[in-house]
């Protein structure tokens, strides 16, 4: 990746201020990571409008000391993994790449579910591919519905990635989009190492959960930490960002990170200086005021 510099080894140190979590004895991470999903195309289908823009904003996480990436195959399809293989391989000896399967696109940019055993095999084998490893990290299967989870049995299709595990493709499990019933089914079958679900500080209905994986050391990931397509808007985030001189996406991420120690965040951008703006904000050390301002945007549940 070339020679740090000074100053980027003073960004460095305010990337990594918000610590490391150690998923598993073989798997420690920095709290901010970096969502590949804006890689793709618009919709994150097909190509991005400007791979060279692509390839620089992943390269600057990793000069940021970024140690998280959050993929999947099915963002483009294969576009953004095969971006990353580009941009990082070989592979820095810390990094750790996170995927998830369950689903694929269809010709019209759908997302229709792909949890049959012959789905998840062949798209665990396309990761694997496409990002040029030999095993993934972490493999996240995902079962509900765009924002929330769905009733129903995942033990099928987690089994199958545990036969997937044993057989040396995966290393670790999670799962995403799953209610505390799922996430103990999950656990009976095998270890799960970090759950993903739409979580923010205008959206806190898993505060319960979070506190509950919190206890048995297992990494809670929002996804749409940022709102997703359509970005926060609040007004009491907003005043507190202006008061602290900060952006409020960057508020919002930093509120993240204070409320457990078991978040990791993965705020997506295809931007290098909206990279830097996350980054930064969520370094960020909220007041005490400025926390019970925004606890009060959403009641927790």
């Amino acid at each position: 990746m070339g020679i740090t510099s000074k100053g980027q080894q003073l960004r460095n140190t305010r990337a990594l201020s918000g610590g490391t979590f150690t998923l598993a004895d073989d798997l420690t991470v920095t709290r901010i990571g970096y969502g590949a999903m804006q890689l793709a195309g618009p919709h994150v289908f097909g190509p991005p409008r400007d791979r060279n823009a692509a390839v620089a904003v992943l390269r600057e996480a990793i000069e940021l000391g970024i140690t998280h990436i959050d993929t999947s195959d099915y963002y483009g399809p294969h576009v953004t993994n095969q971006i990353i293989k580009q941009a990082l391989h070989p592979y820095p000896s810390n990094l750790r790449i996170v995927t998830k399967v369950g689903a694929r696109r269809d010709a019209q940019g759908g997302w229709p579910r792909a949890l049959a055993p012959d789905e998840l095999r062949q798209a665990v084998y396309d990761n694997l591919k496409n990002l040029g490893l030999d095993a993934l990290d972490v493999v996240n299967l995902r079962v509900g519905g765009l924002s929330s989870a769905e009733p129903g049995s995942l033990a099928e299709p987690f089994t199958v990635l545990a036969q997937l595990q044993r057989e040396g493709l995966i290393k670790h499990l999670g799962v995403s989009t799953v209610s505390p019933e799922q996430i103990a089914e999950a656990q009976s079958i095998a270890p799960v190492v970090c759950v993903q679900n739409f979580y923010n500080i205008a959206n806190r209905g898993d505060d319960g959960m979070i506190d509950s994986l919190a206890a048995q050391g297992i990494a809670y990931v929002p996804y749409f930490p940022l709102g997703g397509f359509s970005p926060l808007q609040s007004a009491t985030l907003n005043s507190v960002a202006e008061r602290l001189g900060e952006t409020p996406m960057g508020v919002a991420l930093a509120w993240l990170l204070q409320r457990s120690s078991n978040i990791l965040l993965i705020p997506g951008t295809s931007s290098v200086e909206h990279l830097h703006e996350n980054v930064s904000g969520a370094a960020l050390s909220l007041p005490g005021d400025a926390l019970a301002e925004l606890n009060g945007v959403a009641p927790p549940t």
